[in-house]
């Protein structure tokens, strides 16, 4: 029997208010199960081999009931499933059919750089009417993706994923597997979209404060409390409900390039042991993925191997992958429902054994709010969503420990007088060019180094600073904590063979996320990319990498070329990873083989954010 599929206000933003997904509704309301078949049986191409010709080219499509053009590789969006073997010698023919240059970028694949396809900085393009062919040896296996690395492109459509089958046995059995390529998409031109965000950052946000809420928060802490929290964020000029730039208020979000009206779907056998390759292919979206009924046992992260871990949810960020395998115990159909961060909308699809059962699709989440923490504002005991009522001193809240007033708390972090060298072994503040300790001792090493740190540079863009960033390993982040549910976090993942190069880093190099958000200006120490003097490395050397996270966004950073080694509490055992989330007011830490000459990019991998938050790193 067919499960209804309600219709509420929050479903509509979600996609089902398209014309498409008004054609597969019938008089009643109920999906018309004829004709959502029809439609999610539609498989992505996937190629096989060793050579392959890849077209980029316009082409229309239609998610939301209106054609538009996009920017396809071999007529599809998403781009063709690849299919490599690891040890095999891949050649690719890519042939731009676009009016401007273009590129591809094999993004987590380790190769040589004048194969990595960043314009510019590895080599200069793909002209119009133009072809460049990649080869290069595949010495790596698990789940990957590819993505023009050309103006917005990726937004429009070139993006698709990349399956490398391993030499050896995979550690784990399964049955059959899938992509599962999760996006957002919007009919609005992206260069006008990074317009409207320059002109209004604010313009695509969908939940906003209301006087209920208001009423709802003096209810639970009080007219005083609730009046200093909002005076805080009043006075920064900032939302406690600003979870993501760009929302469902102009993004439909695709699984396999399926919309939320008619959804993916994958057939499966009572029994089987399924293997679902998660990929994050978004411009801009961070999405929350679980399946109602099933244990998700995650087994890989960005391609690698991981110590299984079985848990009810996960968050993937911007450009991460994750490998999991659920074992349906019955004959019924599953949702695997995709939550956007910010509960604007989501992606979904159906695992079912029967083409004609369909599985009702979940509530959201109720919207994130978030806290002092997220703005690096709390530290120790300190409650996650009220302020210290006591009285609080400048050197303390430089500290981390208590929070000032907005006025005076901005500018702490500039009075170096309050950061001592033995505050800043304990990890409560960074002293440039010191040695330090590591910090809280939960995530790394605990050994000292020279820390490498070109300072803040304050000005226009920079809006605040998190004085008190903290190592959050195991927060699940905004929207995840104390949900009832097991959801993973970094503090799970560790590699399942032991850390290839065990080796101490020799120093540290420390950089600052920063941004105005009042002016959409996104940079590194306040450095936006083209006035920020190139990361050097030298060839062989073990380093460690800390990202300190001064804004309210969560940042996926991807740095090209080499494995960022992430410290998650056990040094033996320490994930590889290609992309790495640093939450809101937070700080990480990554170590990193400088292997691979040359000169690789490095930034933040959400597109509007890009231009700003990028640096060069060159290894000689």
């Amino acid at each position: 029997m067919t499960t209804p599929v309600l219709t509420s206000r929050r479903r509509f933003v979600t996609g089902l208010a398209s014309t498409t997904a008004l054609g597969l509704l019938n008089s009643a309301g109920f999906v018309n199960a004829a004709e959502r078949l029809a439609h999610s049986f539609r498989r992505q191409p996937t190629l096989n081999g060793t050579d392959f010709t890849l077209d980029i080219a316009y082409a229309p499509v239609n998610f939301t009931g209106n054609t538009i053009q996009a920017t396809a590789i071999n007529g599809s969006v998403p781009a063709p499933v690849l299919r490599w073997k690891e040890g095999d010698r891949v050649k690719l023919n890519v042939r731009n059919n676009l009016a401007v240059d273009s590129s591809i970028h094999w993004h987590g694949i380790i190769l040589p750089t004048d194969m990595d396809g960043v314009p510019g900085l590895s080599f200069a393009g793909i002209k119009p009417g133009e072809s460049y062919q990649y080869e290069f040896d595949v010495n790596q296996s698990g789940t990957y993706w590819y993505h023009s690395h050309s103006g917005f492109q990726e937004q429009t459509g070139l993006y698709g994923a990349i399956v490398v089958e391993p030499k050896e046995a995979a550690p784990y059995h399964y049955d059959r597997d899938y992509v599962v390529m999760l996006s957002d998409w919007s009919d609005r031109v992206p260069e006008k979209v990074y317009a409207d965000l320059k002109k209004m950052p604010a313009i695509y946000s969908v939940n906003e404060r209301t006087l209920q809420d208001l009423a709802e928060d003096v209810n639970q802490k009080g007219l005083g409390k609730t009046f200093k929290g909002r005076s805080m964020w009043n006075n920064m000029r900032m939302s406690d409900t600003d979870i993501s730039d760009v929302t469902g208020k102009i993004y439909t979000f695709l699984m396999n390039g399926r919309t939320p009206a008619d959804g993916w779907t994958g057939e499966f056998k009572k029994g089987e042991k399924i293997l679902l390759r998660v990929i994050n292919g978004s411009a801009m979206t961070f999405f929350d993925v679980r399946i109602p009924g099933l244990k998700m046992t995650v087994v890989a992260s960005d391609g690698n191997y991981i110590q299984p871990i079985t848990v009810d949810e996960f968050r993937i960020g911007v450009a991460e992958t994750y490998d999991v395998i659920v074992e349906p115990s019955s004959e019924q159909a599953y949702t695997v429902f995709c939550q956007a961060i910010d509960r604007s909308g989501y992606a979904r699809g159906t695992l079912t054994p029967d083409a004609s059962l369909v599985a009702q699709i979940p509530e959201m989440d109720e919207d994130p709010i978030l806290t002092h923490a997220d703005m690096g504002m709390s530290m120790g005991g300190m409650s996650m969503d009220g302020m210290s009522d006591d009285g609080c001193l400048p050197e303390h809240a430089a500290m981390g420990h208590c929070e000032m007033p907005i006025e005076e708390s901005m500018a702490m972090p500039t009075s170096e007088p309050i950061c001592t060298e033995e505050h800043a072994k304990m990890g409560h503040c960074q002293i440039s060019k010191q040695i330090q300790e590591f910090g809280t001792g939960k995530a790394g090493f605990g050994s000292s180094m020279p820390v490498t740190s070109s300072g803040i540079t304050m000005g226009p863009q920079i809006d605040s600073i998190a004085a008190g960033a903290q190592y959050r390993l195991d927060d699940p982040g905004v929207g995840l904590r104390n949900n009832g549910r097991r959801v993973l976090s970094y503090a799970d993942v560790f590699n399942l063979n032991r850390t290839p190069d065990p080796r101490e880093p020799s120093r540290e190099i420390q950089l600052h996320l920063t941004g105005n958000m009042g002016r959409y200006m996104w940079s590194m120490d306040g450095v936006k990319y083209k006035d920020a003097t190139p990361l050097l490395m030298t060839y062989g050397e073990r380093l460690r990498i800390t990202l300190v996270n001064d804004t309210m966004m969560n940042h996926p950073m991807h740095l090209h070329g080499v494995w960022s080694d992430l410290e998650t509490g056990d040094a033996d055992y320490i994930p590889r990873k290609h992309t790495v989330i640093v939450q809101p007011g937070s700080k990480i830490s990554y170590l990193v083989t400088a292997d691979a000459i040359g000169k690789w990019a490095y930034h933040c991998h959400l597109m509007y954010h890009m231009p700003g938050m990028f640096r060069e790193v060159h290894i000689s």
